[in-house]
């Protein structure tokens, strides 16, 4: 609880404290000292005892109450004894004295620790028993003020603020996409309309009939028909020539390159219900359909042909529920709970928040459970006046739980099943009813989400909250089941039937039941060269299997294939009794169209919906639908198969493991190493992650199960750690007159750290800026301290100057003016206080002021 807000103010430790507040009764931990300097002059260890302030009289704590975690150099930290100031008789008679002298020592707590910690941030927390595990804060402690943070290091000397930088960073915009390969009357249409705005950017004129659109329509058709006339029948069997696009897809796979159709756009769908909703996505039913605004309010009634009819004139989009859903009232708008405070946010990269539960009526109750998504949203604006108009779109997050407390319970299964909601969870001190809940670790939170504050001392409550009743859906209109023409195969031809709607939904198919151990944004991200289309055969006795080709389909198998034409029409191939069973007569398909980037809708465009149940009162998408893409234009295709054959796909020698290890999306650079092992040889891959993300055994596994598919049959693969080599740098700076020297001091250590800042930069030794036998040059080096603002010049000749390796003897690398690598070394320097040995940098200022 303590780690899922950061807020501003004391309140509850106010009510607390005041029993006309409601308090009085808990107790609590006020403040924790250390004795450092203090304890020098007792005699006592130094760093090893700390008083523990309470809002209460001591009473039955002892040392199996008291729990230390935290530390990076020093993890385990046990405590020898802990007394109340009053009593401690473990301890010296000058400590005796000392801590009877206490203000009110019969509120503090004496805990004497066996070792002392190290720089980095410990954690002390009451708990019930540390030796049985019992976790949970003693009876009569609040929850939340039971640990309190602190350091071990607190009275050591510091130049800086220990208050963290939370600033979101810029949001990066993508490159535009400029299409060189214009083949088409569309395509040359645009290209001149385009050239147009660069040449002459007065003329924005775009009524079809102005003697500049209609030139530029006219050289558009002339193009059409040149590049038409360029091509001939016989061209259709060379992919270099090839203009139909049945042709050029045929071409390219048999280069092993699958030439994509487009890809449908998935959105997340708020529901509003009024009560208990069950939401089903069987498509061929068509009784829930969400819709861009094409009448007035939020439902539409029309039978499906007025839809139909609808959607065609208004040029809207509709998006179809992926999965079953059972939707409830309270989940339409969820308030985050503050416990009490005011001034408090959810900092960007959290996981973890508590929401607010009503148990005043059971049909009031939240009834989360994990694998459902929520979505976070700012309500009201973060500046003065705080309005609702005023919140920022963009501070908007879908995320998936993977935790809830209480958990809700079904009964049933299925489209049937019932959810039960577990028992009320309070907070001990107002007794409001609570559930706290932690999402998965891909969905933190990209940026800071204020949830309460004040405004001219009048608290400002509900500046953010939480939506439920979420839908993934996906965009594309669902058509009965239709016969093929023609209905029945003919006896001498190969039967290829055609569908009759064209521009059918392509998508990577769903299963909701493995979604739900994804994250959020994960199940929004579709591999277009995986995609098939929306296509189920009917009519049959026994299942059709719709697969990429036939060229792997026995004589018995029931697989066949959908290819799309130039103009987006289906058409169906059926195996020939050698690649694919033969096809039966009178079938029928049920298939949904809709496709490209047409989906890709903005956020708040799906505002109505289509439904025969009328518990549903609104519907909206907070998040604007992504992954939609246009069908693959032939001319890539042309442009990309040709070189498709020559990717690697066997692993022989070490460079060819290496370079097939870097397709991982999670590895920077690899280094493969043979050695012979005893029996046979081993492939040992020595892998820099990205992002100094450590090499845990689940990654490990993952990469090996990566390259199985390539590893020549003779050899095992193992995954390797690189060689870390610290670096100790001092920098010898002189500040220009009118600066601080703590505040470049500052600067100085931002631009040298191994993070990623606030503003979205990376400090220079950044784990992603360096990689196997990159060496480290001093010229670099000194050229980012003299872009600091406030530097006037770094001088590498002072005899305190140091550039080497850390713990090592200079190899004369300020002569050299680089520091070397050897082929698995990689540089680091974390400049953590607590891991010197990591590597460190050290600045010698002089001038300013």
């Amino acid at each position: 609880m303590g780690a899922q807000f950061h807020c501003g103010s004391q309140k509850r430790r106010i009510r607390i404290l005041s029993p006309s507040a409601g308090g009085g009764f808990l107790n609590g931990i006020d403040f924790l000292e250390v004795l450092d300097d203090k304890a020098a002059l007792l005699p006592s260890p130094r760093q090893q005892t700390l008083l523990v302030r309470l809002f209460q009289p001591v009473a039955a704590l002892a040392a199996d109450n008291v729990q230390i975690d935290g530390g990076v150099r020093t993890t385990s930290i046990h405590v020898q004894w802990a007394f109340p100031a009053t009593s401690v008789p473990p301890a010296t008679p000058a400590e005796q004295a000392y801590f009877a002298a206490l203000p009110d020592p019969n509120r503090v707590l004496v805990v004497r620790t066996d070792v002392y910690g190290d720089f980095s941030i410990y954690r002390l927390s009451l708990v019930g028993s540390v030796a049985q595990d019992e976790t949970d804060p003693p009876p009569g402690f609040d929850p939340v003020l039971s640990h309190v943070d602190f350091s071990f290091k607190v009275e050591c000397k510091s130049d800086f603020d220990c208050e963290q930088d939370t600033a979101c960073p810029p949001a990066v915009l993508p490159a535009p996409q400029i299409n060189y390969l214009a083949k088409d009357y569309a395509s040359f249409r645009r290209v001149l309309l385009d050239r147009i705005a660069h040449t002459v950017p007065d003329w924005r004129e775009r009524n079809p009939a102005d003697i500049g659109v209609m030139l530029v329509e006219l050289l558009a058709y002339a193009g059409d028909q040149l590049s038409y006339y360029q091509d001939s029948t016989a061209t259709e069997a060379y992919l270099g020539t090839a203009r139909q696009r049945i042709s050029v897809r045929r071409h390219a796979r048999l280069l092993d390159y699958f030439m994509h159709e487009g890809v449908n756009a998935r959105a997340w769908v708020c529901v509003e219900v009024g009560g208990v909703v069950v939401l089903r996505h069987d498509r061929s039913d068509g009784v829930t359909a969400f819709t861009t605004r094409i009448t007035e309010g939020p439902r539409i009634d029309a039978t499906p042909a007025q839809l139909d009819l609808l959607l065609q004139t208004k040029q809207a989009s509709l998006f179809e529920p992926m999965h079953d859903a059972i939707l409830f009232p309270p989940h339409n708008a969820i308030d985050l709970y503050t416990w009490g405070d005011d001034g408090c946010c959810l900092p960007g990269g959290a996981t973890k928040a508590t929401l607010v539960d009503d148990d005043s009526d059971p049909s009031k109750r939240l009834l989360l459970m994990p694998g459902d998504v929520l979505i976070f949203e700012e309500w009201l604006g973060r500046m003065a006046p705080h309005l609702a108009a005023d919140a920022d779109p963009v501070r908007r997050q879908a995320v998936r739980l993977v935790s809830v407390s209480p958990q809700a319970t079904t009964t049933g299964a299925g489209p049937a099943s019932q959810r039960l909601p577990g028992v009320a969870k309070h907070d001990p001190l107002t007794g409001a009813a609570i559930v706290e809940i932690e999402w998965h670790a891909d969905d933190a939170l990209a940026f800071p989400l204020c949830v309460s504050t004040t405004a001219e001392g009048v608290p400002v409550e509900r500046m953010s909250g939480v939506r439920g009743n979420v839908v993934m859906t996906d965009h594309g209109r669902t058509l009965g089941a239709e016969a093929l023409v023609p209905a029945v195969p003919p006896a001498d031809l190969k039967y290829q039937p055609t569908l009759k709607w064209p521009d059918i939904t392509h998508g990577v198919p769903y299963v909701h039941e493995d979604a739900l151990g994804l994250a959020a944004g994960a199940t929004l991200r579709q591999d277009e060269r995986a995609t098939l289309p929306a296509v189920k055969l009917t009519g049959s006795p026994e299942p059709w299997t719709l697969v990429h080709d036939l060229l792997r389909s026995d004589p018995l198998a029931r697989d066949f294939v959908v290819e799309l034409d130039d103009d987006g029409a289906g058409h169906l191939r059926f195996g020939d009794g050698i690649l694919g069973k033969e096809p039966d007569a009178n079938l029928s398909a049920v298939y949904r169209v809709g496709r490209g980037r047409v989906g890709n809708v903005g956020a708040e465009s799906l505002a109505q919906v289509w439904s025969v149940d009328p518990g549903i009162k609104n519907v909206r998408n907070p998040l604007l639908a992504v992954g939609g893409l246009d069908p693959e234009p032939a001319a890539d295709v042309k442009a990309y198969a040709p070189e498709a054959f020559r990717v690697q796909e066997r692993a022989v020698t070490e460079a060819d493991y290496a370079l097939i290890a870097e397709r991982h999306p999670e590895v920077l650079k690899a280094c493969a190493t043979r050695r012979w092992t005893g029996s046979w040889y081993t492939v040992f891959l020595t892998v820099d992650r990205k992002g100094g993300r450590p090499l845990d055994e689940a990654f490990r596994q993952e990469l090996v199960a990566f390259m199985e598919t390539y590893r020549l049959a003779v050899e095992d693969v193992e995954i390797a750690l690189p060689i870390f080599v610290p670096l100790d740098i001092r920098l010898v700076v002189c500040v220009k007159p009118g600066y601080f020297r703590a505040h470049v001091q500052a600067a100085l250590q931002k631009v040298f750290s191994n993070r990623r800042n606030s503003d979205g930069s990376i400090g220079f030794f950044h784990p992603d800026r360096f990689t196997f036998g990159q060496p480290v040059y001093l010229s670099q080096v000194v050229g980012e301290a003299m872009n600091v603002t406030g530097v006037d010049w770094v001088d590498p000749e002072d005899p305190s100057f140091v550039f080497q390796r850390f713990a090592e003897l200079p190899a004369g690398e300020i002569a050299l003016g680089l520091i070397s690598m050897q082929q698995l070394e990689i540089a680091r320097l974390d400049n953590d206080a607590s891991l010197p040995e990591n590597g460190r940098i050290q600045f010698n200022l002089d001038g300013g002021q």
